[in-house]
């Protein structure tokens, strides 16, 4: 139980990704505010399995990154409604593929407030009553698109990249609150997003890696749990590859 009596933020809980470290972190007994763009009955019914099987609460909050209103209208929610917050885990975001040449500032401003704006101002408002706590782990799902400049990547990539570089800044400053701050790179995941690329694509992303697989939702939430828990008290400002070895 690593995260017994704790509360954590999870954005996106609702499928891929978020949703596997919703049920992780649960496992571990941990309270969870769910955010979700929408709270279908589905959704509704699989928090409740998830709350009766590991006997926590999920509380859903809605939350549209793409609208600076419900941002810090979910951010007011959370602070209301939680007595504290020790973990933030900015999952939720969108994905975008182009070659730069035929790529439109419009689409890299609409990327940009999802990936970056909307996450750094739902972080502020949540991570003030962090630094009241004086503790708090902060985890920035980034990916290794930050790192990697491969074709059709631009918007993407450029935005995983200025969160990667927002999360080192969160740590130099949050630290003397003791806040730790962390990103995570995934590299290819069987998401829905995995689905929607062409084979091509994912082989050549895959064959990069020393493993020659695809990551797991569970890799990436097993990580999420190690910078979430004190296992990793001493680590912050960090950007942790879980890409199946990519050198």
């Amino acid at each position: 139980m690593m995260l017994q009596s704790k509360t954590a933020v999870i954005t996106g809980a609702s499928r891929g990704i978020g949703r596997t470290v919703l049920e992780t972190f649960a496992a571990q007994g941990c309270r969870l505010l769910a955010c979700v763009r929408t709270l279908s009955s589905q959704t509704l019914a699989d928090f409740e399995v998830i709350q009766s099987k590991y006997g926590i609460k999920i509380t859903p909050i809605l939350l549209d990154l793409a609208d600076e209103e419900s941002v810090k209208d979910a951010g007011r929610t959370i602070v209301g409604q939680a007595d504290t917050i020790d973990i933030i885990v900015n999952n939720a975001g969108i994905a975008s593929g182009g070659l730069f040449q035929m790529t439109s500032v419009t689409e890299m401003r609409k990327v940009f407030e999802v990936n970056v704006f909307a996450q750094v101002l739902l972080t502020q408002s949540l991570a003030r009553k962090m630094t009241r706590q004086k503790s708090g782990s902060i985890i920035n799902i980034a990916s290794t698109a930050a790192l990697i400049a491969t074709p059709g990547t631009l918007v993407y990539g450029s935005s995983k990249a200025a969160l990667v570089r927002a999360t080192e800044s969160m740590a130099t400053e949050l630290g003397a609150f003791n806040i730790r701050v962390n990103a995570i790179a995934p590299g290819v995941t069987r998401t829905e997003m995995f689905d929607q690329m062409t084979e091509a694509a994912r082989d050549s992303l895959v064959n990069r890696g020393a493993l020659k697989r695809p990551a797991e939702p569970q890799d990436i939430a097993n990580a999420a749990l190690f910078l979430a828990s004190d296992l990793s008290t001493f680590i912050t400002g960090q950007v942790l590859r879980v890409d199946g070895g990519i050198v």
